[in-house]
């Protein structure tokens, strides 16, 4: 008899195995990273086994349990840097729990700090990071299209097209469209 099909993306799996080797590189056990992180040791077992697609919310407090942004773990995942990144070739992941797309236009790469991300959160969606993936880091948001609410350590800001936002983060963010408008956005991060 055969086994089953796995229904893990090859991302999925590679995304898995990265995510173990960060918590035994740093000897850490399923349950230290779920007190750290707030995720469920059960969850944090399924994403090691890919039996489970990450969600933007879960990556997001990894991320800061690990001091790593996202984009920094997205390029752990790739395996190869080249100066010029073409369009098709540009990694572009979407949340499954929320539909949120994140392409990567520019990853962080050996002695490049700075990274920048192409991102589209649809209508009446909200995604909340609880931590910085690391305190101080500089952001530059830039909304193409649509309307967006961008909530900072606090802070409220409504942004429209052409409008960038410039920020340290040290604490909760939050980006939430409204009812009737999705949004396009642009995000560098130093």
């Amino acid at each position: 008899m055969n086994e089953p099909e796995s229904q893990a993306t090859s991302f999925d799996r590679q995304m898995a195995v990265r995510l173990k080797s960060l918590r035994t590189e740093r000897q850490w056990s399923l349950d230290l990273l779920a007190e750290r992180s707030g995720v469920s040791r059960a969850s944090l077992s399924r994403l090691e086994n890919a039996d489970v697609s990450p969600t933007a919310h879960v990556l997001g407090k990894l991320c800061a349990a690990y001091g790593l942004t996202l984009s920094r773990l997205m390029h752990l995942v790739e395996d190869d840097f080249t100066p010029l990144v073409r369009r098709d070739d540009q990694p572009v992941w979407t949340d499954p729990e929320t539909g949120f797309l994140r392409r990567s236009v520019s990853p962080p790469a050996g002695p490049l700090n700075a990274e920048g991300l192409e991102c589209v959160l649809k209508a009446n969606t909200s995604i909340t990071y609880e931590h910085p993936p690391r305190r101080g880091l500089e952001h530059h948001l830039l909304l193409v299209e649509g309307l967006l609410t961008v909530e900072i350590d606090g802070t409220r800001h409504r942004i429209q097209p052409g409008d960038c936002l410039r920020y340290q983060l040290h604490g909760r963010s939050a980006f939430t469209t409204p009812s009737h408008s999705s949004a396009r956005y642009f995000l560098f991060v130093v």
